[in-house]
């Protein structure tokens, strides 16, 4: 079944998120402490992605490009306003507290070289390893964000289940359109692309300065699309 990890891993932030709801009663000093020691994991994380590039040009044009796309389809606007959405039919404990937690796990769980190698694993060979990794790390994060956050986290694991499935269905006919290595090389840039994102997403959980991480996902497909067409380049002038 192709799409069996990505269903653990959906299953397992509603589990992490239902019982980080249990635990919402944790003295505030603490959910400070721990969110701040989330923010920091998650920034050294992106460091750790984002220097496992090969071509840094093509990461700093796929930010900047990505970004201006996203700015004018207007990706983050579009994410608050399905998470105060959710707020208004389900309801939250104080204003902004469910499309806070909604937008931040999303972003989180999506962007990641987990997501996508372990979706395209699941699609590719049928093996889901790695998403059974992930879910598991995804659902003790779960817990955390939701005590922190607010119910809010649940809800993200709809585009999870989304986003990694489709990259599981779309990763079976991925060989009629590009080889092995060609393959590879777009994972490592989009990962290394993912990575510069999520240092976003650690400095706004640190609440350093408020980034606008949604609006540079189109970057994840132009850094993925730009490596071929480096390469063509190469090719061409060389």
């Amino acid at each position: 079944m192709i799409l069996l990890g990505t269903l653990v891993n959906a299953a397992a932030i509603i589990v992490g998120a239902l019982l980080g709801r249990l635990l919402s009663r944790i003295p505030d000093s603490i959910r400070r402490t721990v969110m701040q020691g989330i923010g920091l994991a998650v920034t050294l994380l992106g460091i750790k992605m984002s220097l496992g590039t090969n071509n840094f040009l093509l990461m700093i044009v796929s930010i900047v490009v990505g970004a201006i796309v996203g700015e004018w389809i207007g990706i983050e606007k579009g994410l608050n306003h399905l998470g105060k959405w959710l707020e208004r039919k389900v309801g939250g404990g104080k204003e902004g507290g469910i499309a806070t937690g909604f937008v931040t796990a999303t972003l989180v769980y999506c962007i990641g070289a987990m997501g996508v190698l372990g979706a395209l694993d699941s699609g590719l060979r049928n093996n889901h390893d790695i998403l059974y990794t992930k879910a598991l790390l995804d659902g003790f994060s779960a817990i955390i964000f939701t005590s922190t956050l607010g119910i809010g986290v649940m809800f993200s694991a709809v585009p999870v289940f989304v986003y990694q499935g489709l990259i599981a269905l779309l990763s079976t006919q991925i060989y009629n359109v590009v080889s092995q290595s060609t393959l590879d090389a777009m994972l490592v840039e989009l990962t290394a692309t993912g990575g510069l994102m999520i240092i976003g997403i650690g400095v706004n959980i640190l609440e350093i300065k408020k980034i606008n991480v949604a609006n540079m996902l189109p970057a994840l497909i132009i850094a993925a699309a730009g490596v071929p067409i480096v390469a063509w380049l190469s090719k061409l002038f060389s």
